[in-house]
């Protein structure tokens, strides 16, 4: 129950506390029993307001710019990992600053940062790619044999370039730990040579280990039989979507009913292009709560947006609803915390959602509302 003098407005993004504890002690579980560290992706989730509650648990973040790592810096401290598939010869030295390890992409790339890397301090590592991803959507799926991400094993060759301290590995998307455990698989098979001789293996993100139904204890197994194989590596874990997984909502609110021949059409305060980004291009369709899939001859409800944008509505399938909607009334598109708002756009300047958070003790505390002039300092 929420016990606060200050209402939740519409649209907002709510963070609850006690779910992200919830989920941090889970990941706490996998760090402590199966030696590993995990950092957070701040692409993946970058409210720095929660990072107080977050900072306990993990120990350092993950960026792929500039403005990541800088807001890393600044906010959450620890080990700052960096990979960016390009780093851009101006902004190297900047990226480069108070960071504890470095990824690159490419040989190449490699070549040309390396001695400022090494001179710099930090430990160097090549974004490998192993060939395998159970990712189905082409969009997520960084590990296609043409893939501009990460170096294969035959351009690798059999000898690493001096200096490079780790590997980095990431082709998963909320995948589950059989994947994990595949993933081992091929890059001992495809990169096994070079393991001897490195520092550590960061094994990326898209491990799902807080969804329910995740089996954890086979997740800690397989890398507690990993780090038997190969004692001297330090392995890291960098997810972002399984440290938010299910911890907060979008709240909305219908604005308009519109008939139409085959359902009814609620425009909402939201929009799926500049505020549910993932909801198109995974594609997916967001729980709400209170609805339902439809049973054949029931009314149905599909969700509109508030941009202009024809495309700007929930495709993937229509909701039903105990009680008809009215105009007015409030939703709550649930599970709407990563990858929502490190996405979102002001497109069309449409109100951008407040952002919340929802206490243990049930208060709500209102942490960001924007306006006009945040709109109007996008632009020039």
């Amino acid at each position: 129950m929420i016990n606060s003098s200050i209402p939740i407005p519409s649209p907002c993004y709510v963070l609850e506390e006690s779910k992200l504890l919830r989920n941090l002690e889970i990941l706490d579980r996998v760090q402590q029993q199966a030696n590993v560290t995990i950092i957070l992706a701040l692409k993946g989730f970058a409210m720095f307001s929660a990072f107080p509650i977050i900072r306990p648990y993990l120990r350092g973040t993950t960026a792929s710019s500039l403005f990541e790592a800088m807001l890393a810096r600044e906010t959450f401290g620890g080990e700052l990992h960096l990979y960016l598939p390009v780093y851009p010869e101006a902004e190297f030295d900047a990226i480069a600053q108070q960071a504890t390890h470095i990824t690159f992409n490419s040989l190449s790339q490699w070549q040309h940062f390396g001695d400022r890397t090494l001179a710099a301090g930090l430990s160097p590592g090549l974004r490998i790619n192993p060939e395998y991803s159970p990712v189905e959507h082409d969009i997520y799926n960084p590990a296609a044999i043409d893939s501009r991400l990460g170096i294969r094993s035959e351009v690798l060759g059999d000898r690493l370039p001096p200096g490079i301290a780790g590997l980095h590995c990431h082709n998963l998307c909320e995948s589950d730990s059989v994947a994990l455990e595949k993933t081992l698989i091929q890059i001992e098979t495809r990169f096994g040579q070079h393991l001897p001789q490195l520092q550590w293996l960061n094994l990326g993100g898209g491990h799902l280990m807080t969804r329910q139904g995740y089996d954890l204890d086979h997740l800690i197994q397989t890398l507690q039989d990993f780090r038997h194989r190969h004692p001297h590596l330090q392995l890291y874990l960098e997810p972002g979507a399984a440290v938010v997984w299910e911890t907060g909502d979008l709240h909305a609110t219908v604005l308009d009913l519109i008939p139409t021949p085959g359902t009814t059409i609620a425009m909402l305060d939201v929009s799926f292009t500049a505020h549910m980004p993932d909801c198109l291009e995974m594609p997916y369709k967001p729980r709400i709560r209170g609805a339902r899939d439809p049973q054949p001859g029931e009314p149905t409800y599909r969700m509109g947006g508030t941009t202009c944008l024809a495309g700007d509505v929930m495709g993937m399938g229509d909701y039903y609803f105990d009680q008809a909607l009215r105009v007015g009334d409030r939703l709550q598109f649930e599970d709407m915390m990563h990858y929502t708002m490190v996405k979102t756009s002001m497109f069309n300047g449409v109100q951008h959602p407040s952002i919340g958070l929802l206490h243990q003790d049930g208060t709500f505390e209102l942490i960001r509302e924007f306006g006009y002039e945040d709109y109007k300092n996008r632009l020039s």
